[in-house]
């Protein structure tokens, strides 16, 4: 019987210090942005250049292997 009084009071404790660091999240302004979050998935991707490849030598196999690189 001792053994549940003493788990019922740690885990008081525990939520008492929870709630504690939950306070002083919301009071350093953690949770103020609310719309941000929201939007930032919208401008999440890069503008990405296309690679210009020029293909090395004249022969017909370096071409073809330029082609095939260009998946045309």
């Amino acid at each position: 019987m001792s053994v549940i009084y003493l788990l019922i009071s740690i885990s008081i404790i525990v939520a008492v210090c929870f709630f504690i660091a939950f306070i002083r999240a919301v009071k350093s302004g953690q949770y103020d942005d609310d719309y941000t979050p929201s939007v930032r998935m919208l401008f999440d991707d890069e503008l990405v250049k296309p690679k210009v490849v020029k293909p090395i030598g004249k022969s017909p196999k370096a071409k073809r292997r330029f082609f095939k690189f260009l998946n045309l």
